[in-house]
């Protein structure tokens, strides 16, 4: 699992790559807005991306602060000013829609233009082709931001933290489980989020809780985003270290237990507080946003794509637990965390079939001997009378 996590995560390389990306984006931004800023957010700086990885960037008019507003052009003097509009969504929306023009008629290397403005939150998706990356442009979303530096946090608690995420992640990509396009399975967010709540639920926690981690906030770590509290500890030193032992084997094969017999009819999951509660609506899956407490962040997802995750997850549990690790290592078959990220198919259905032939067959041969048995016990009582 760290040979995994060591193969995929973005280098410093392709890190550096991103924030090229965004700064040619900003180039473009400035010649409209000239104090704003594109930042990364998400799995480019969270440390939980994977190379090939979506850059999400947001357009930032908070710095517009720290710059001079005004411009001196010879004895003039120059302010950039916004038209005041009914909503800060149509704002934004108009916004995206200049920068969309903008990057689809000029912007160098900038493909596929799409702009998707009517989305919760309005964004434009390209492709900067010199970099090769997928590229999601929004405006500031502070929360979302808030979000990434949350699972920063995380991920730089325990090591196990990341490979377990990037293991599970590997794992629902092969089987189908989560898609790069939107629809209704489970996002990558969703299920970073799930693992998240799972380490929180050990005994002892691996993680703590978001509202633990809050209780260690200082003056500088508060943080009310559109009247959510956001505030959580940023010094990790504050942070006691966990004392759970559990490898990194036992986390997985417990994680798969853990999901594919948790009661989703009745219980939500919530990273605030590392407990089941109650779903508040009928959502097949109900994760409660970190900060937006009256959001769920996977609404999307669908009841049959639900029983598809919790299909894997146990299928996958039981062949942690019972596969003859030795015999496969002699017959050179894949076993462990490879026979996992077996995409379904015909070798998969096979090896199905073969392994429910031989539940059936132990089944038969077990009765079999019982009966024998029995049939041996009359017969000597027979002989006895």
């Amino acid at each position: 699992m760290y040979i995994l996590l060591n193969e995929y995560q973005l280098t410093e390389e392709n890190i550096k790559l991103r924030f090229l990306a965004c700064s040619l984006v900003r180039d473009f931004a400035r010649a409209y807005f000239p104090d704003s800023t594109v930042k990364p957010f998400g799995s480019s700086v969270n440390t939980f991306g994977k190379l090939g990885s979506d850059v999400d960037m947001f357009l930032d008019f908070h710095d517009t602060g720290k710059h001079a507003t005004k411009m001196k052009k010879g004895p003039f003097e120059m302010e950039y000013q916004m038209k005041r509009l009914p909503s800060e969504r149509l704002a934004t929306q108009r916004i995206l829609s200049v920068i969309g023009d903008c990057l689809d008629n000029f912007g160098p290397g900038c493909v596929n233009v799409q702009k998707i403005l009517n989305a919760r939150c309005p964004l434009v998706k390209f492709a900067h082709q010199p970099t090769g990356f997928q590229c999601d442009l929004s405006v500031s979303n502070s929360i979302a931001i808030r979000s990434s530096e949350l699972l920063y946090i995380y991920g730089c608690l325990d090591s196990r933290v990341r490979a377990l995420v990037f293991t599970i992640r590997c794992w629902a990509r092969v089987h189908g489980l989560t898609n790069s396009a939107p629809g209704t399975w489970i996002t990558n967010f969703s299920l970073t989020m799930m693992v998240m709540f799972f380490l929180q639920r050990r005994s002892p926690p691996i993680i703590p809780t978001l509202d633990q981690l809050k209780e260690l906030a200082d003056e500088k770590d508060k943080h009310i985003i559109g009247g959510y509290d956001c505030s959580f500890v940023s010094d990790l030193r504050k942070i006691k270290p966990t004392k759970n032992t559990e490898t990194l084997e036992v986390l997985l094969g417990e994680f798969f237990e853990y999901f594919g017999n948790f009661d989703f009819r009745k219980n939500s999951i919530n990273l605030r507080k590392g407990k089941e509660v109650n779903k508040p609506e009928s959502s097949p899956l109900y994760i409660w946003n970190p900060f937006e407490q009256d959001l769920n962040i996977s609404k999307n997802v669908n009841q049959p794509q639900l029983e598809k995750f919790v299909a894997m997850a146990r299928e996958s549990a039981w062949i942690l637990q019972k596969e003859d690790k030795t015999q496969q290592i002699i017959n050179k078959e894949p076993w462990g965390l490879a026979s996992l990220l077996i995409p379904l198919g015909k070798s998969n259905s096979s090896k199905m079939k073969n392994r429910m032939k031989g539940i059936g067959s132990e089944t038969i041969r077990s009765l079999l001997d019982s009966l024998k048995l029995n049939n041996a016990n009359s017969q000597q009582k027979a002989v006895g009378k």
